[in-house]
Protein backbone atom coordinates (compact mmCIF):
# COMPACT_ATOMS: atom_id res chain seq x y z
CA UNK A 1 0.00 0.00 0.00
CA UNK A 2 3.01 2.37 0.51
CA UNK A 3 3.41 2.08 -3.42
CA UNK A 4 2.82 4.53 -5.19
CA UNK A 5 1.17 2.97 -8.42
CA UNK A 6 -0.58 0.80 -5.92
CA UNK A 7 -2.56 3.76 -4.16
CA UNK A 8 -3.23 5.43 -8.01
CA UNK A 9 -4.72 1.94 -9.28
CA UNK A 10 -6.84 1.12 -5.99
CA UNK A 11 -7.97 5.33 -6.31
CA UNK A 12 -8.46 5.10 -9.56
CA UNK A 13 -10.57 1.42 -9.40
CA UNK A 14 -12.62 3.13 -7.18
CA UNK A 15 -13.76 6.03 -8.89
CA UNK A 16 -14.54 3.75 -11.54
CA UNK A 17 -16.28 1.30 -9.74
CA UNK A 18 -18.25 3.93 -8.25
CA UNK A 19 -19.21 5.43 -11.52
CA UNK A 20 -20.66 1.78 -12.78
CA UNK A 21 -22.32 1.49 -9.98
CA UNK A 22 -24.26 4.76 -10.50
CA UNK A 23 -24.40 4.48 -13.72
CA UNK A 24 -25.61 1.15 -13.39
CA UNK A 25 -28.24 1.98 -10.66
CA UNK A 26 -29.97 5.31 -12.42
CA UNK A 27 -29.86 2.86 -15.95
CA UNK A 28 -31.82 -0.28 -14.26
CA UNK A 29 -34.31 2.37 -12.66
CA UNK A 30 -34.82 3.63 -15.90
CA UNK A 31 -35.00 0.96 -17.77
CA UNK A 32 -37.60 -0.91 -15.58
CA UNK A 33 -39.94 2.19 -15.48
CA UNK A 34 -40.09 3.32 -18.75
CA UNK A 35 -40.40 -0.79 -19.79
CA UNK A 36 -43.18 -0.86 -17.41
CA UNK A 37 -45.14 2.11 -18.64
CA UNK A 38 -44.22 0.76 -22.11
CA UNK A 39 -46.34 -2.92 -21.52
CA UNK A 40 -48.47 -1.29 -19.43
CA UNK A 41 -49.55 1.60 -22.10
CA UNK A 42 -49.79 -1.38 -24.70
CA UNK A 43 -51.99 -3.77 -22.96
CA UNK A 44 -53.70 -0.71 -21.56
CA UNK A 45 -54.33 0.06 -25.08
CA UNK A 46 -55.00 -3.15 -26.45
CA UNK A 47 -57.94 -3.37 -24.12
CA UNK A 48 -59.56 0.06 -24.63
CA UNK A 49 -59.27 0.88 -28.45
CA UNK A 50 -61.55 -2.45 -29.69
CA UNK A 51 -64.32 -1.48 -26.97
CA UNK A 52 -64.25 2.57 -27.83
CA UNK A 53 -64.36 1.85 -31.34
CA UNK A 54 -67.44 -0.77 -31.02
CA UNK A 55 -69.40 1.77 -28.67
CA UNK A 56 -68.94 4.48 -31.25
CA UNK A 57 -70.24 2.18 -34.28
CA UNK A 58 -73.05 1.34 -32.13
CA UNK A 59 -74.00 4.80 -30.44
CA UNK A 60 -72.55 7.39 -33.40
CA UNK A 61 -71.42 9.66 -30.40
CA UNK A 62 -69.21 9.55 -27.08
CA UNK A 63 -72.38 9.78 -25.16
CA UNK A 64 -72.62 7.83 -22.26
CA UNK A 65 -68.94 6.52 -22.64
CA UNK A 66 -68.11 6.74 -19.37
CA UNK A 67 -69.97 3.76 -17.70
CA UNK A 68 -68.28 1.34 -20.53
CA UNK A 69 -64.74 3.26 -19.95
CA UNK A 70 -65.00 2.54 -16.14
CA UNK A 71 -65.74 -0.75 -16.92
CA UNK A 72 -62.84 -1.61 -18.98
CA UNK A 73 -60.51 -4.04 -17.43
CA UNK A 74 -56.92 -2.36 -16.68
CA UNK A 75 -53.32 -4.38 -15.87
CA UNK A 76 -53.28 -4.87 -11.54
CA UNK A 77 -57.55 -6.00 -12.42
CA UNK A 78 -58.69 -3.11 -11.65
CA UNK A 79 -61.32 -1.06 -13.76
CA UNK A 80 -60.40 1.79 -15.72
CA UNK A 81 -62.12 4.24 -13.64
CA UNK A 82 -61.33 2.74 -10.25
CA UNK A 83 -58.75 3.91 -7.66
CA UNK A 84 -58.89 7.72 -9.39
CA UNK A 85 -56.75 10.03 -7.96
CA UNK A 86 -56.16 7.22 -5.10
CA UNK A 87 -52.51 6.02 -5.62
CA UNK A 88 -49.39 8.46 -7.13
CA UNK A 89 -48.38 7.52 -10.33
CA UNK A 90 -51.59 6.15 -11.32
CA UNK A 91 -52.39 5.78 -15.25
CA UNK A 92 -54.15 8.56 -16.94
CA UNK A 93 -56.87 7.77 -19.17
CA UNK A 94 -58.54 10.76 -21.04
CA UNK A 95 -61.13 10.22 -24.55
CA UNK A 96 -61.77 13.58 -26.44
CA UNK A 97 -64.11 14.15 -29.63
CA UNK A 98 -62.52 15.52 -33.24
CA UNK A 99 -62.66 18.98 -31.86
CA UNK A 100 -60.19 18.32 -28.91
CA UNK A 101 -62.89 18.65 -26.48
CA UNK A 102 -62.73 16.35 -23.58
CA UNK A 103 -65.55 13.99 -23.41
CA UNK A 104 -63.90 11.77 -20.53
CA UNK A 105 -60.96 12.08 -18.47
CA UNK A 106 -59.87 9.25 -15.52
CA UNK A 107 -58.64 12.63 -13.37
CA UNK A 108 -61.00 15.26 -13.46
CA UNK A 109 -64.00 13.11 -13.87
CA UNK A 110 -64.71 14.33 -17.27
CA UNK A 111 -64.82 18.07 -16.02
CA UNK A 112 -65.22 19.98 -19.75
CA UNK A 113 -61.91 21.24 -21.38
CA UNK A 114 -60.01 21.22 -24.49
CA UNK A 115 -56.91 19.62 -25.77
CA UNK A 116 -54.68 21.89 -27.75
CA UNK A 117 -53.59 21.30 -31.32
CA UNK A 118 -50.08 19.96 -29.80
CA UNK A 119 -51.47 17.68 -27.26
CA UNK A 120 -53.61 15.68 -30.62
CA UNK A 121 -51.20 15.37 -32.15
CA UNK A 122 -49.27 13.61 -29.55
CA UNK A 123 -52.79 11.04 -28.96
CA UNK A 124 -53.63 8.34 -30.34
CA UNK A 125 -56.71 8.55 -32.85
CA UNK A 126 -60.06 6.06 -32.89
CA UNK A 127 -61.07 5.65 -35.88
CA UNK A 128 -63.93 4.08 -37.07
CA UNK A 129 -64.64 2.74 -40.45
CA UNK A 130 -61.66 5.09 -41.68
CA UNK A 131 -63.18 8.07 -40.26
CA UNK A 132 -61.31 9.88 -36.68
CA UNK A 133 -64.25 9.62 -34.17
CA UNK A 134 -61.82 11.28 -31.00
CA UNK A 135 -58.78 11.01 -29.56
CA UNK A 136 -56.76 8.79 -26.76
CA UNK A 137 -54.57 9.91 -24.40
CA UNK A 138 -53.05 7.39 -22.06
CA UNK A 139 -50.35 7.77 -19.15
CA UNK A 140 -49.58 4.56 -18.14
CA UNK A 141 -48.12 6.46 -14.96
CA UNK A 142 -45.60 4.56 -12.87
CA UNK A 143 -46.87 0.77 -12.47
CA UNK A 144 -45.61 -1.53 -10.12
CA UNK A 145 -43.27 -4.36 -10.89
CA UNK A 146 -46.66 -6.79 -9.98
CA UNK A 147 -48.46 -5.74 -13.01
CA UNK A 148 -46.23 -7.10 -15.41
CA UNK A 149 -46.53 -10.66 -16.93
CA UNK A 150 -43.94 -13.03 -16.46
CA UNK A 151 -42.51 -12.83 -19.86
CA UNK A 152 -42.01 -9.05 -19.15
CA UNK A 153 -40.32 -9.55 -15.80
CA UNK A 154 -37.75 -11.96 -17.07
CA UNK A 155 -36.92 -9.67 -20.13
CA UNK A 156 -36.36 -7.31 -17.39
CA UNK A 157 -34.18 -9.44 -15.27
CA UNK A 158 -32.22 -10.31 -18.20
CA UNK A 159 -31.69 -7.03 -18.79
CA UNK A 160 -30.55 -6.08 -15.56
CA UNK A 161 -28.08 -9.42 -15.66
CA UNK A 162 -27.27 -7.80 -18.76
CA UNK A 163 -26.40 -4.37 -16.73
CA UNK A 164 -24.42 -6.28 -14.23
CA UNK A 165 -22.13 -8.16 -16.58
CA UNK A 166 -21.16 -4.88 -18.53
CA UNK A 167 -20.48 -3.17 -15.22
CA UNK A 168 -18.00 -5.83 -14.30
CA UNK A 169 -16.61 -5.79 -17.70
CA UNK A 170 -15.72 -2.34 -17.82
CA UNK A 171 -14.70 -2.23 -13.83
CA UNK A 172 -11.99 -4.57 -14.36
CA UNK A 173 -11.11 -3.12 -17.84
CA UNK A 174 -11.10 0.16 -15.58
CA UNK A 175 -8.84 -1.38 -12.83
CA UNK A 176 -6.41 -2.53 -15.61
CA UNK A 177 -6.18 1.23 -17.56
CA UNK A 178 -5.96 2.43 -13.93
CA UNK A 179 -2.74 0.27 -13.42
CA UNK A 180 -1.20 0.54 -17.10
CA UNK A 181 -1.54 4.57 -16.10
CA UNK A 182 -0.47 4.58 -12.72
CA UNK A 183 2.81 2.32 -13.73
CA UNK A 184 3.00 5.13 -16.67
CA UNK A 185 3.18 7.89 -14.02
CA UNK A 186 5.46 6.03 -11.73
CA UNK A 187 8.38 4.65 -13.98
CA UNK A 188 9.61 8.02 -14.49
CA UNK A 189 9.85 8.50 -10.54
CA UNK A 190 11.38 4.94 -10.12
CA UNK A 191 14.05 5.91 -13.09
CA UNK A 192 14.77 9.65 -11.23
CA UNK A 193 14.92 7.57 -7.89
CA UNK A 194 17.30 4.86 -8.72
CA UNK A 195 19.66 7.81 -10.64
CA UNK A 196 19.30 9.75 -6.93
CA UNK A 197 20.82 6.21 -5.21
CA UNK A 198 23.61 6.08 -7.65
CA UNK A 199 24.42 9.61 -7.25
CA UNK A 200 24.07 9.12 -3.25
CA UNK A 201 26.98 6.29 -3.59
CA UNK A 202 29.22 8.72 -5.65
CA UNK A 203 28.16 7.99 -9.50
CA UNK A 204 28.28 11.59 -10.35
CA UNK A 205 28.54 11.10 -14.24
CA UNK A 206 24.71 9.89 -13.80
CA UNK A 207 21.98 10.96 -15.97
CA UNK A 208 18.46 10.22 -16.76
CA UNK A 209 16.18 10.14 -19.84
CA UNK A 210 12.40 11.05 -19.12
CA UNK A 211 9.73 11.87 -21.71
CA UNK A 212 6.15 11.84 -21.44
CA UNK A 213 4.39 14.27 -19.73
CA UNK A 214 5.97 18.25 -19.35
CA UNK A 215 6.56 18.19 -15.63
CA UNK A 216 8.30 14.33 -15.49
CA UNK A 217 10.57 15.90 -18.39
CA UNK A 218 11.31 19.18 -16.67
CA UNK A 219 11.77 17.24 -13.45
CA UNK A 220 14.56 14.93 -14.89
CA UNK A 221 16.06 18.79 -16.68
CA UNK A 222 16.09 19.50 -13.40
CA UNK A 223 17.87 16.63 -11.71
CA UNK A 224 20.26 16.62 -14.72
CA UNK A 225 21.53 20.23 -13.85
CA UNK A 226 21.77 19.14 -10.48
CA UNK A 227 23.47 16.26 -11.14
CA UNK A 228 25.93 18.11 -13.47
CA UNK A 229 26.65 20.95 -10.58
CA UNK A 230 27.51 18.48 -8.16
CA UNK A 231 29.89 16.98 -10.52
CA UNK A 232 31.53 19.75 -11.09
CA UNK A 233 31.43 20.83 -7.38
CA UNK A 234 33.09 17.52 -6.86
CA UNK A 235 35.90 17.85 -9.35
CA UNK A 236 36.31 21.16 -7.82
CA UNK A 237 37.12 20.65 -5.02
CA UNK A 238 39.27 17.77 -5.54
CA UNK A 239 41.42 20.29 -7.65
CA UNK A 240 41.14 22.87 -4.76
CA UNK A 241 42.02 20.21 -2.06
CA UNK A 242 45.41 19.00 -4.45
CA UNK A 243 45.98 22.78 -5.14
CA UNK A 244 45.96 23.69 -1.38
CA UNK A 245 48.18 20.93 -0.42
CA UNK A 246 50.17 22.06 -2.97
CA UNK A 247 50.59 25.61 -1.94
CA UNK A 248 51.14 24.82 1.74
CA UNK A 249 53.33 22.04 0.96
CA UNK A 250 55.69 24.33 -0.42
CA UNK A 251 56.39 27.25 2.29
CA UNK A 252 55.56 24.16 4.98
CA UNK A 253 58.39 22.43 3.74
CA UNK A 254 60.86 25.35 3.86
CA UNK A 255 60.00 26.17 7.60
CA UNK A 256 61.05 22.25 8.30
CA UNK A 257 63.93 22.12 6.06
CA UNK A 258 65.34 25.30 8.16
CA UNK A 259 64.40 24.03 11.28
CA UNK A 260 65.86 21.19 10.64
CA UNK A 261 68.74 22.26 9.46
CA UNK A 262 69.27 24.75 12.91
CA UNK A 263 68.48 21.67 14.66
CA UNK A 264 71.34 19.84 12.56
CA UNK A 265 73.88 22.92 13.36
CA UNK A 266 73.43 23.13 9.52
CA UNK A 267 72.63 26.45 9.27
CA UNK A 268 72.87 29.33 12.33
CA UNK A 269 70.39 30.66 14.21
CA UNK A 270 70.51 34.19 13.41
CA UNK A 271 68.31 36.89 12.29
CA UNK A 272 68.83 36.21 8.59
CA UNK A 273 67.64 32.71 9.09
CA UNK A 274 64.92 33.81 11.47
CA UNK A 275 63.81 36.36 9.20
CA UNK A 276 63.45 33.71 6.21
CA UNK A 277 61.51 31.50 8.12
CA UNK A 278 59.07 34.36 9.00
CA UNK A 279 58.58 35.31 5.65
CA UNK A 280 57.36 31.71 5.08
CA UNK A 281 55.05 32.70 7.09
CA UNK A 282 53.48 35.36 6.00
CA UNK A 283 53.30 33.68 2.72
CA UNK A 284 51.25 30.98 4.59
CA UNK A 285 49.00 33.71 6.39
CA UNK A 286 48.63 35.10 2.93
CA UNK A 287 47.61 32.23 1.31
CA UNK A 288 44.89 31.25 4.41
CA UNK A 289 44.16 34.91 4.07
CA UNK A 290 42.99 34.64 0.50
CA UNK A 291 41.12 31.22 0.59
CA UNK A 292 38.57 32.55 3.34
CA UNK A 293 38.23 35.43 1.21
CA UNK A 294 37.59 33.30 -1.71
CA UNK A 295 35.30 30.85 0.04
CA UNK A 296 33.18 33.91 1.85
CA UNK A 297 32.61 35.32 -1.84
CA UNK A 298 31.76 31.90 -3.46
CA UNK A 299 29.31 31.40 -0.34
CA UNK A 300 27.82 34.62 -0.74
CA UNK A 301 28.90 35.55 3.07
CA UNK A 302 31.45 38.40 2.08
CA UNK A 303 30.78 41.39 4.40
CA UNK A 304 30.32 44.39 2.32
CA UNK A 305 30.55 48.02 3.80
CA UNK A 306 28.47 49.63 0.14
CA UNK A 307 29.15 53.27 0.26
CA UNK A 308 29.11 56.24 -1.91
CA UNK A 309 32.64 56.17 -3.39
CA UNK A 310 34.28 58.15 -6.32
CA UNK A 311 35.96 55.82 -8.67
CA UNK A 312 38.61 58.10 -9.74
CA UNK A 313 39.83 58.98 -6.05
CA UNK A 314 40.12 55.07 -5.62
CA UNK A 315 41.75 54.71 -8.57
CA UNK A 316 44.57 57.33 -8.07
CA UNK A 317 45.02 55.94 -4.54
CA UNK A 318 45.76 52.51 -5.66
CA UNK A 319 48.13 53.66 -8.40
CA UNK A 320 50.22 56.10 -6.14
CA UNK A 321 50.39 52.65 -3.51
CA UNK A 322 51.97 50.92 -6.62
CA UNK A 323 54.20 54.00 -8.27
CA UNK A 324 57.26 52.88 -6.14
CA UNK A 325 57.28 49.38 -6.87
CA UNK A 326 56.51 50.12 -10.90
CA UNK A 327 59.39 52.54 -10.83
CA UNK A 328 61.79 49.73 -9.39
CA UNK A 329 61.23 47.61 -11.87
CA UNK A 330 61.53 49.75 -14.36
CA UNK A 331 58.21 49.99 -15.36
CA UNK A 332 56.25 53.07 -16.33
CA UNK A 333 52.43 53.61 -14.83
CA UNK A 334 50.37 56.00 -16.05
CA UNK A 335 46.36 57.09 -14.99
CA UNK A 336 43.96 57.83 -17.18
CA UNK A 337 40.91 59.30 -15.75
CA UNK A 338 37.46 60.69 -17.88
CA UNK A 339 36.10 63.97 -16.74
CA UNK A 340 32.76 63.92 -15.10
CA UNK A 341 32.94 60.76 -13.57
CA UNK A 342 29.72 59.75 -11.27
CA UNK A 343 30.08 58.58 -7.88
CA UNK A 344 29.43 55.29 -7.24
CA UNK A 345 28.02 52.08 -5.03
CA UNK A 346 30.79 50.09 -3.98
CA UNK A 347 32.85 49.09 -0.50
CA UNK A 348 35.82 50.70 -1.10
CA UNK A 349 38.28 48.64 0.63
CA UNK A 350 37.02 45.48 -1.63
CA UNK A 351 37.57 47.50 -4.55
CA UNK A 352 41.24 49.08 -3.89
CA UNK A 353 41.61 44.73 -2.67
CA UNK A 354 40.35 44.44 -6.50
CA UNK A 355 42.58 46.55 -7.84
CA UNK A 356 45.38 45.81 -5.96
CA UNK A 357 45.00 42.12 -7.42
CA UNK A 358 45.14 43.48 -10.61
CA UNK A 359 47.44 45.57 -10.38
CA UNK A 360 50.35 43.44 -8.73
CA UNK A 361 49.06 41.13 -11.52
CA UNK A 362 49.92 43.21 -14.27
CA UNK A 363 53.38 44.67 -12.38
CA UNK A 364 53.93 40.61 -12.18
CA UNK A 365 54.42 39.86 -16.12
CA UNK A 366 55.11 43.39 -17.29
CA UNK A 367 58.76 43.57 -17.87
CA UNK A 368 61.41 46.42 -17.56
CA UNK A 369 60.61 49.13 -19.77
CA UNK A 370 57.09 48.07 -20.26
CA UNK A 371 53.75 50.13 -19.40
CA UNK A 372 50.74 49.71 -16.99
CA UNK A 373 47.87 52.20 -17.97
CA UNK A 374 45.07 52.42 -15.27
CA UNK A 375 41.74 53.91 -17.29
CA UNK A 376 38.40 54.65 -15.77
CA UNK A 377 35.54 55.81 -18.14
CA UNK A 378 31.92 55.50 -18.33
CA UNK A 379 30.16 52.55 -20.57
CA UNK A 380 28.04 55.46 -22.79
CA UNK A 381 27.02 58.55 -21.75
CA UNK A 382 24.68 58.29 -19.43
CA UNK A 383 25.28 54.73 -18.67
CA UNK A 384 24.78 53.00 -15.45
CA UNK A 385 28.35 51.74 -14.62
CA UNK A 386 31.80 52.89 -14.67
CA UNK A 387 34.46 50.69 -15.96
CA UNK A 388 38.23 50.31 -14.44
CA UNK A 389 40.35 48.97 -17.14
CA UNK A 390 44.19 47.54 -16.45
CA UNK A 391 46.23 47.48 -19.41
CA UNK A 392 50.04 46.39 -19.65
CA UNK A 393 52.57 45.60 -22.07
CA UNK A 394 53.56 42.23 -20.74
CA UNK A 395 53.58 38.76 -22.76
CA UNK A 396 50.09 38.63 -22.82
CA UNK A 397 47.44 35.52 -22.57
CA UNK A 398 47.42 32.78 -25.55
CA UNK A 399 43.37 32.98 -26.34
CA UNK A 400 42.91 29.37 -24.96
CA UNK A 401 43.89 30.26 -21.57
CA UNK A 402 41.37 33.08 -21.23
CA UNK A 403 38.08 31.49 -19.94
CA UNK A 404 40.79 30.04 -17.38
CA UNK A 405 41.78 33.45 -15.94
CA UNK A 406 39.63 33.86 -13.42
CA UNK A 407 39.78 29.96 -11.89
CA UNK A 408 41.53 29.47 -8.56
CA UNK A 409 44.93 28.70 -8.52
CA UNK A 410 45.45 29.26 -12.32
CA UNK A 411 48.63 30.93 -13.63
CA UNK A 412 49.45 31.62 -17.25
CA UNK A 413 53.19 30.40 -17.41
CA UNK A 414 52.96 26.73 -15.37
CA UNK A 415 56.77 26.93 -15.03
CA UNK A 416 56.42 29.47 -12.50
CA UNK A 417 56.94 29.24 -8.78
CA UNK A 418 54.54 30.88 -6.02
CA UNK A 419 57.40 33.53 -5.50
CA UNK A 420 57.50 34.51 -9.49
CA UNK A 421 53.58 34.06 -9.91
CA UNK A 422 51.56 34.70 -6.73
CA UNK A 423 49.25 31.64 -5.15
CA UNK A 424 47.26 31.97 -7.65
CA UNK A 425 43.95 33.26 -5.99
CA UNK A 426 44.34 36.62 -6.63
CA UNK A 427 42.23 37.17 -10.21
CA UNK A 428 39.69 34.32 -8.69
CA UNK A 429 39.17 37.03 -5.42
CA UNK A 430 38.61 39.67 -7.76
CA UNK A 431 36.00 38.22 -9.79
CA UNK A 432 33.86 36.97 -7.25
CA UNK A 433 34.48 40.34 -5.23
CA UNK A 434 33.03 42.28 -8.15
CA UNK A 435 30.60 39.92 -8.84
CA UNK A 436 29.62 40.90 -4.99
CA UNK A 437 28.71 44.19 -6.33
CA UNK A 438 26.83 43.44 -9.20
CA UNK A 439 29.69 44.51 -11.19
CA UNK A 440 31.34 42.10 -14.13
CA UNK A 441 34.73 41.67 -14.56
CA UNK A 442 36.64 39.93 -17.76
CA UNK A 443 39.72 40.10 -19.33
CA UNK A 444 40.82 40.73 -23.05
CA UNK A 445 44.09 39.45 -24.63
CA UNK A 446 45.97 38.82 -28.51
CA UNK A 447 48.68 36.52 -26.51
CA UNK A 448 50.78 38.72 -28.30
CA UNK A 449 54.22 39.74 -26.89
CA UNK A 450 54.28 43.10 -26.24
CA UNK A 451 50.86 43.58 -26.43
CA UNK A 452 50.20 42.75 -23.29
CA UNK A 453 46.69 42.31 -21.89
CA UNK A 454 43.51 44.38 -20.36
CA UNK A 455 41.93 43.49 -17.30
CA UNK A 456 38.51 45.60 -16.67
CA UNK A 457 35.98 45.51 -14.43
CA UNK A 458 32.32 47.82 -13.52
CA UNK A 459 30.72 49.13 -10.95
CA UNK A 460 27.41 50.11 -10.73
CA UNK A 461 26.64 53.92 -10.95
CA UNK A 462 24.49 55.86 -8.09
Amino acid sequence: MRRLWVRLTIAFGLVTLAAIIIAAVLANIQVSTQFRRFVTHSQMMETALPSLVDYYRVHGSWDGVEAVIENLPRPGGMGMGQGRGMRRGAPVFMLTDTAGRVVYSSTTGGMSTTLSRQELADALPVEVQGQVAGYVVLDAGDPPQTMLNTAAQSFLAQVNAALVQAGLIAGVLGILIGLLVARGLTAPLNRLTAAVRRISQGRLAERVTVTGAAEFTELAHAFNEMAASLEQAETLRRSMVADIAHELRTPLSVIQGNLQAILDDVFPLDKAEIASIYEETLTLNRLISDLRDLAQAEAGQLPLDIQTVLPGELVRGAADRFAELARDKGVRLTLENSADLPPVQADPDRIRQVLHNLLSNALRHTPAGGQITIRVDRLKAGGSFVRITVADTGPGIPPADLPHVFDRFWRADKSRSREQGGSGLGLAIARKLVEAHGGQIGVESEGIPGKGSRFWFTLRVM
